[in-house]
């Protein structure tokens, strides 16, 4: 068996797109085009995206594939000064190639990464139809040019369950396997999966049987996380996967997964060396705390817990049933594997976001897992996903990372 592993190929489940100035344009009615998200141009010839009345334009931090990182810069950056693979499918299959990435799946941009610029808008039917019209591009356009080498991640109406349960019904149907889900719905304005009324469930619900998984990239709660109100960004930054921490952690303690016993979520760019501290934190908590919560104390303005049954919440099991992670390059992580469980993580690359190994992907990640044994270098490489993703890729190019 281990003589048949193809280790030099990765598949990477979270890459960005920065969508083609003609996503909307080409899809919605002629007499909405002036109205759907489009691209204009400023007195300086700086391109940006114009949607509701607002200006969006592209930061260069999200389109740093091809740059030194002397270069790297937050200052808007225009298509122009792109490498085509930002924005070009079939430009990014040559990328991929180069290094080493047989499947990507890729987050959304100017849509924020779980659709929140349609929830924001002023006329959410309209909302609605460029969201489906970025859906619709992402399944056929963008995934379908080339056939086993994007996983479809689609968007869901935040604003309304009902409306979001048949959007994931219509994308299931066309093949996609996975939704943007928020790592903390709260900062966005909308109920958290703890919400007493279950505002939720419907699309949960929905997500459990047509077995969807629920992806939540960091930074999809619109939020930096600050330290201190002027602590500095890198400071921040380096702090920013607590957000991944505490989105396991709620979902771990929500009852979701005693719900729904098919439903699972994938983290995406949280890393995951945090993970054992927080498994082990988490079963001293229920251990020593669970009694008062279940008798209905309350603690400070903290509740309790609503929706789970403690007694049976077992949180390793539930974690290695329902939770994933991936990792870009996290050495501590991979030490802790064992700990964290070989079938519960997977790779990213981040392409062509400044966090990116691109275009040195599969030689980093190797460099990372070489000491493991071949069948567990697979699992992360791309067996995982593709068990995850329910996603079969198409056959590697001749030529691996060169």
């Amino acid at each position: 068996m281990t003589a048949d592993l193809n280790l030099d190929w990765l598949i990477s489940v979270d890459d960005h797109v920065l969508e083609p100035p003609n996503l909307w344009t080409d899809r919605v009615a002629s007499k909405d085009r002036d109205r759907a998200p489009h691209m204009e141009l400023d007195d300086k010839g700086m391109d940006y995206w114009v949607y509701d009345g607002k200006r969006f334009p592209s930061s260069g931090l999200s389109a740093v594939a091809g740059k030194s990182k002397e270069e790297f810069s937050p200052e808007p950056l225009p298509y122009s000064e792109m490498r085509p693979g930002c924005y070009d499918s079939l430009a990014r299959l040559e990328d991929m190639n180069q290094a080493g990435i047989l499947a990507s799946l890729c987050f959304p941009t100017v849509t924020r990464f779980c659709g929140q610029l349609f929830m924001e808008a002023s006329d959410r039917d309209f909302g609605l139809v460029c969201l489906k019209a970025y859906n619709d591009w992402m399944i056929e356009e963008w995934c379908g040019v080339a056939p086993g080498r994007y996983i479809p991640l689609v968007l869901i109406p935040l604003w309304d369950p009902k409306l979001a349960v048949a959007e994931l019904e219509r994308c299931a149907a066309k093949g996609a396997t996975t939704f943007a889900f928020s790592e903390n719905p709260e900062p966005l304005g909308l109920p958290t999966i703890h919400d007493p009324s279950g505002y939720w469930d419907p699309v949960m619900a929905a997500a459990n049987d047509l077995e969807m998984v629920a992806s939540m990239h960091v930074g999809s709660s619109s939020q930096v996380p600050k330290i201190a109100s002027n602590a500095p960004f890198l400071a921040n930054l380096t702090w920013g996967a607590m957000r991944t921490s505490g989105a396991m952690l709620s979902w771990l303690f929500s009852g979701m997964f005693q719900r729904y016993p098919k439903l699972k979520i994938a983290l995406s760019e949280g890393e995951i060396g945090w993970m054992p501290y927080y498994l082990e934190r988490a079963e001293q908590v229920l251990d020593k705390q669970r009694y008062w919560v279940q008798r209905g104390a309350t603690f400070m303005d903290h509740g309790g817990s609503t929706g789970v049954d403690l007694d049976t919440l077992d949180v390793r099991a539930t974690f290695r049933e329902h939770i994933f992670g991936c990792f870009i390059e996290d050495h501590h992580g991979i030490a802790s594997l064992a700990e964290i469980g070989e079938d519960n993580i997977m790779c990213e690359t981040d392409y062509p976001h400044s966090d990116s190994t691109w275009p040195n992907c599969i030689q980093t990640v190797k460099s990372i897992i070489s000491h493991l044994p071949a069948e567990t270098q697979y699992k992360l490489l791309r067996g995982n996903a593709e068990k995850l993703y329910r996603f079969t890729p198409a056959a590697p190019p001749v030529l691996a990372g060169t």
